[in-house]
């Protein structure tokens, strides 16, 4: 098994968030994992990206090549939109529908979403209304991951078992809501696939 994917967004978005937990929930089901960020402007607002390479047998290069991309997840429409290139032909782009107008000129919504329908396989979906309704939308980024799961190739639970690992040291409380965020975009994602 190889899944290439990529992880995008703005910053304080919880890009990073999302690479640990998929990392972690790679390593725990046995894969090999490497990993490449760039962290924009390094503040809020500035793009944050990670590539993610995982296999079931060692991996040379931590970036992703153009057309290799299993799967973009973003957090942010425009975002999702900038690494299509990266996409492979019958990849996934799974992305939240709530922009970040970072700049002047951010694109119509409407042009973005009809931009990223195009996409042959992708899952929209308004990941921070699904997270308020579960008690915060700063879980909108478990909620995207939480969608792009069927089509990472790694088992619901590991990314359960990741998310408890990486979230450890800060409470059951903080643990449990991001499990249940997962477990939203999870059905969300079920019911589009």
């Amino acid at each position: 098994m190889k899944t290439n994917i990529i992880i995008a967004g703005v910053g304080g978005q919880g890009i990073l968030s999302i690479a640990a937990c998929i990392g972690m929930a790679a390593i725990n089901s046995g894969m090999y994992l490497k990993q490449s960020e760039v962290h924009g402007m390094s503040q809020r607002g500035g793009a944050v990206l990670s590539n993610l390479r995982l296999s079931d047998t060692e991996i040379s290069s931590d970036l992703i090549p153009l057309g290799q991309a299993g799967i973009i997840i973003s957090v942010e429409p425009m975002e999702s939109l900038r690494y299509l290139p990266w996409l492979a032909e019958d990849g996934w782009l799974v992305t939240n529908t709530t922009p970040v107008k970072n700049i002047s000129n951010y694109p119509e919504m409407e042009e973005l979403l009809a931009e990223i329908k195009a996409v042959r396989n992708h899952v929209v979906i308004d990941a921070d209304e699904i997270a308020r309704k579960i008690g915060s939308s700063r879980y909108s980024n478990m909620v995207v991951l939480g969608a792009a799961v069927p089509f990472i190739g790694l088992e619901y639970r590991s990314f359960e078992d990741g998310i408890a690992g990486i979230f450890e040291k800060k409470g059951r409380d903080v643990i449990e809501m991001n499990l249940q965020a997962l477990k939203a975009g999870y059905k969300v994602s079920g019911k589009m696939v």
